[in-house]
């Protein structure tokens, strides 16, 4: 059977061996103290049958880990639990948000993940397990904890990457020159990568806390420090999350009232610049009409014009300057 598959066993809390055939999981099933974890991307309804089969999962279950966009969440059935999940990661360039959506079927001696995407680091959770063979004795809850530890600490990467983002937005704001579109539009993603990324954290806080329940009877005594170390990372990236979300509302308020100053400013200087012209034209215009006034046809009377003309510019240009209106 040609399933794009990984699979691993471990019997007694030690690695025996990995990326054997799926149809050879009933038969480690089957063989005591043995735990067994399966893999599959993005699976056809041939793979879905298999897992159904080999595991004895919910059709409607099984349905669920391959309908895209569901919420993170976890379910609960007679004999397994059903988690979904997404691990996240942010682009530096343009602030774009990507997620990977991962499913898990819990059983008593089974993890069965069920990937959306090839982009889901299935080495770097290998490598999560490896680091720490000595869990292994803990069964399935040391594969979940490997599972949910890498999607958390992802998480908490993600809300620290984007919060050194908005540090760069905030000192562009202030900076002198007003904010071009390159910036506005930098900053309506990082706004909606954020709303984005708060979807998939928040829940994860409750997804966390029922699995430490004790009538679940899923993470047994010696795990539950690691689970709770989890949780408190979920916690801390819940609470980053929801303080971002703040600074990025206060971000968008200063940006609108720094653009209302600016336009202020732009007016003020026009204002005065009207002003300023405005008596000279009144000047200009008043000697244009055509009556007699002191020095017509007179050159003495153009030099008093034209000083009253100046100096009038220059005294409004002077007063303007110093109150800062130009």
């Amino acid at each position: 059977m040609d399933l794009d598959a990984r699979t691993r066993v471990w019997r007694a809390g030690k690695l025996e061996k990995e990326n054997f055939p799926v149809a050879e999981l009933s038969d480690y099933l089957a063989e005591p103290d043995t735990i067994v974890w399966l893999d599959l991307c993005a699976p056809d309804d041939e793979g879905l049958r298999v897992i159904t089969e080999e595991f004895g999962l919910d059709p409607l279950a099984v349905e669920d880990a391959v309908s895209h966009h569901e919420r993170p969440k976890l379910d609960r059935y007679e004999d397994y639990l059903f988690l979904n999940a997404y691990s996240v990661e942010l682009s530096d360039e343009n602030g774009q948000l990507t997620t990977h959506e991962i499913s898990a079927f819990i059983t008593e001696r089974a993890l069965v993940t069920v990937r959306g995407d090839e982009d889901f680091d299935t080495d770097a959770l290998v490598k999560q397990w490896d680091a720490s063979p000595d869990l292994a004795k803990h069964g399935v809850s040391y594969l979940l904890h490997g599972l949910l530890d890498l999607i958390v600490d992802g998480h908490f990467d993600t809300v620290q990457s984007l919060d050194t983002a908005i540090d760069g937005l905030e000192e562009r704001l202030f900076a002198d020159e007003v904010p071009g579109r390159d910036a506005q539009h930098r900053s309506y993603r990082l706004r909606k990568s954020l709303t984005l990324l708060r979807r998939v954290v928040l829940p994860m806080r409750e997804v966390v806390n029922t699995l430490l329940r004790r009538d679940l009877k899923v993470v047994p005594e010696e795990m539950t420090p690691y689970f709770q170390d989890v949780y408190d990372h979920v916690l801390r990236a819940t609470e980053w999350t929801e303080s971002l979300r703040d600074v990025v509302t206060s971000l968008q308020e200063t940006r609108i009232a720094l653009q209302g100053n600016h336009l202020n400013q732009v007016m003020k200087k026009l204002t005065g610049w009207a002003a300023v012209i405005a008596v000279p034209t009144a000047v200009t215009g008043f000697y244009g009409q055509n009556v007699p006034y002191p020095g017509y046809e007179k050159h003495w009377g153009f030099v008093v014009s034209v000083v009253i003309l100046v100096g009038t510019a220059l005294a409004l240009y002077a007063v303007f300057k110093k109150r800062d209106w130009l």
